[in-house]
């Protein structure tokens, strides 16, 4: 009878491990495409707060982690001001949000980021993850890493996570827009395809 006791013990704790497991694995995972994805408060380069709620308009966003020293982002910010003046009047406006810790990475202050934003000609916000408490959820690993979201009534569902094309360096030799080509799709009343791709660039720095 002893030895069925802690039998029974010993196969509740696993089922208790096993389940706390899965919800940590869920979360550091982040959003998978069709996930529902939640609003934000994040502050702008401009000092304002901005949340996905105040563009009451849009279809919905091209969320992009990104920063200003990864050389992989650098390569990508000219793409990412293209993907918003083709989309944003569309009605999928372009919301960059930088995830890193400035206290690891000096470069990628809040002061910092006011002043790419300036030299760049930024039209799209420019947000700062301050707390870090946006990019787990979104399970976003790398500068540039994008989350394409579209507005169904009140939720916000992925539609596409990934690269914002197929050349991580070199702008001259892209053959696929996969951001460009997922929005258009979403325009059009297609699916998204493909879904996913690889997210190539610097990691995030907590």
């Amino acid at each position: 009878m002893k030895s069925l006791k802690i039998l029974v013990v010993l196969t509740l704790l696993l089922v208790v491990s096993a389940f706390a497991f899965t919800q940590i694995d869920t979360f550091e995972s982040g959003y998978a495409v069709g996930d529902v994805a939640t609003d934000f408060k994040l502050k702008n380069v401009d000092g304002n707060v901005v949340s996905l709620s105040d563009f009451d308009k849009a279809k919905g966003f091209i969320v992009v982690f990104t920063c200003n020293t990864c050389p992989f982002a650098m390569a990508n910010e000219d793409r990412i001001l293209d993907l918003d003046k083709e989309f944003k009047a569309k009605g999928y406006p372009v919301i960059a949000i930088n995830p890193n810790n400035p206290e690891v990475q000096p470069g990628d202050s809040f002061e910092a980021m006011q002043e790419r934003a300036r030299e760049k000609g930024f039209t799209f916000p420019y947000l700062f993850d301050e707390n870090q408490e946006i990019y787990p959820q979104y399970g976003a690993t790398k500068t540039p890493h994008v989350y394409l979201l579209q507005k169904e009534g009140e939720s916000l569902l992925v539609r596409y996570i990934g690269a914002i094309d197929d050349s991580v360096r070199d702008e001259a030799t892209v053959t696929k827009r996969f951001v460009a080509d997922a929005v258009q799709a979403l325009l059009a009343g297609k699916p998204v395809e493909p879904s996913n791709t690889k997210a190539i660039g610097c990691s995030i720095k907590a």
